[in-house]
C-alpha cells in the first residue's frame, strides 16, 4: 500500500499543509514538530512523489546553487549541507560554477530559468547585479552565503570573518609574534576586506607597526597563488615571522614555497590559514586555520530558501551570521630568539 502525505497527517495527528512544511523544512513549523513528522514519515515508509508534487505546485523542486569555483575544496561541506536538507525536502540541486566571469554567469542564469529551479543558493561569489537582477524578474528567490558582491541581499547566510580573522591574529600575537604579514586575495570582496581588517585592527591595538610590503594580494586564491606569493615575502627585510593567510589553499601554496625555499615551519615561519578545509590536517606541518561551520551554513541556507519558497510574504529580510572556532596545529609556534 503506497503511503500518503495524509497518512503521516492523520497519525501525526496534524493537517496535511503542516506535514508538507515540515518534511520541507519550513521555519514556519516548530523544530520540534518538524523532527516529530519526520520520524513517524520514516517510520511509515513515506516516499513523496516529486512528479505529483511537481504538478501539483508548478514547482521542479531543483535548487539552484552556484558557487565561484568547483574545483575548490571549501565548497564541498557547504554543499553537503545543502544537500542534507534539500534531500529530506525532496529538492535535487542544480549546481554551476560562475568562473568569476559574465558572460558565464548569464549562461548560468539563462540555464536556470530553462530549467526552471525553484530558488537559488549563491555561495560566496561576487555575482554581478545584473544577473542578480535577472533572477528577481523571474521571481526566483535569492539566498546568499558569504556576499562578496557590493550589493545587499534581503537573505543572507554570513560567517563572522571578522571575528575568525581577530581570533587568528590574537593566537599569532600570543605566541610572541610583531611582524606578522597579510596574504589576501582581492578578488574574493567583501571576505576578504573582513579578514583584512580584523588583521590590521590588531595590530593597531598592539600598535606594532604594518610594515612595508607585509599586506600582499596573491594572483589566484589556490595553492600556486600562495606558492608564488612566498617570494615577495621572502624579499622583504625584516622578512616576517608569521603569515597569516586569507584561506586555507594560499596557506598551502605558503608551505610549499617556504619549504622550497629552505625555511622551516614553524620554527623560522609561522604559517596560519582559513576555512579548515579538509586538506589543511594533512599539510604538513598540519595547518593552524579558522574552522568556518560550513555544513551548517550551507544547511540554513537551504532551510531559509525552502522557507521563501514555502510563504515568501512570512519571511521578512533575513540575515544570519555564524561564528566559527581556531584550530592550532603544528604551523604556528613562538618566533626564533
Amino acid at each position: 500500500m503506497v503511503i500518503t502525505i495524509k497518512d503521516v497527517a492523520r497519525k501525526a495527528g496534524v493537517a496535511h499543509t503542516t506535514v508538507s512544511r515540515a518534511l520541507r523544512g519550513s521555519p514556519l513549523i516548530s523544530p520540534g514538530t518538524t523532527e516529530r513528522v519526520r520520524l513517524i514519515a520514516a517510520e511509515m515508509g513515506y516516499q513523496p512523489s516529486a512528479a505529483a508534487r511537481s504538478l501539483k505546485t508548478n514547482r521542479s523542486q531543483v535548487l539552484g546553487v552556484i558557487v565561484s569555483a568547483i574545483d575548490d575544496p571549501f565548497f564541498s561541506e557547504i554543499l553537503q549541507g545543502i544537500d542534507d536538507v534539500a534531500q529530506q525536502s525532496g529538492y535535487s540541486l542544480f549546481i554551476a560554477a560562475s568562473r568569476r566571469d559574465l558572460n558565464h554567469e548569464r549562461a548560468i542564469v539563462r540555464t536556470m530559468r530553462e530549467h526552471r529551479v525553484d530558488g537559488v543558493i549563491l555561495c560566496s561569489t561576487p555575482f554581478s547585479a545584473e544577473q542578480s537582477k535577472q533572477l528577481r524578474s523571474y521571481d526566483i528567490p535569492i539566498v546568499v552565503i558569504n556576499n562578496q558582491s557590493a550589493e545587499d541581499y534581503r537573505y543572507s547566510i554570513y560567517h563572522d570573518d571578522l571575528d575568525g580573522s581577530r581570533q587568528i591574529m590574537k593566537h599569532l600575537i600570543g605566541l610572541g609574534h610583531d611582524r606578522i604579514a597579510y596574504l589576501g586575495y582581492a578578488r574574493s570582496g567583501r571576505t576578504n576586506l573582513k579578514r583584512l581588517t580584523g588583521y590590521q585592527e590588531q595590530m593597531q591595538a598592539m600598535r606594532f607597526t604594518v610594515r612595508e610590503g607585509y599586506e600582499f594580494e596573491a594572483q589566484a586564491s589556490d595553492p600556486a597563488g600562495g606558492q608564488s606569493a612566498v617570494k615577495h615575502f621572502l624579499s622583504l627585510s625584516p622578512r616576517p615571522t608569521a603569515i597569516f593567510c586569507y584561506n586555507d589553499m594560499l596557506a598551502i601554496g605558503v608551505l610549499r614555497g617556504l619549504h622550497e625555499a629552505g625555511i622551516r615551519i614553524p620554527d623560522d615561519c609561522s604559517v596560519a590559514g582559513f576555512d579548515n578545509i579538509t586538506l589543511s590536517t594533512y599539510t604538513t606541518p598540519p595547518l593552524t586555520t579558522f574552522d568556518q561551520p560550513k555544513r551548517t551554513i550551507g544547511a540554513q541556507a537551504a532551510q531559509l530558501v525552502l522557507g521563501l519558497l514555502d510563504d515568501q510574504d512570512a519571511l521578512g529580510p533575513k540575515i544570519q551570521m555564524l561564528k566559527g572556532s581556531l584550530l592550532v596545529r603544528s604551523s604556528t609556534a613562538q618566533p626564533a630568539k
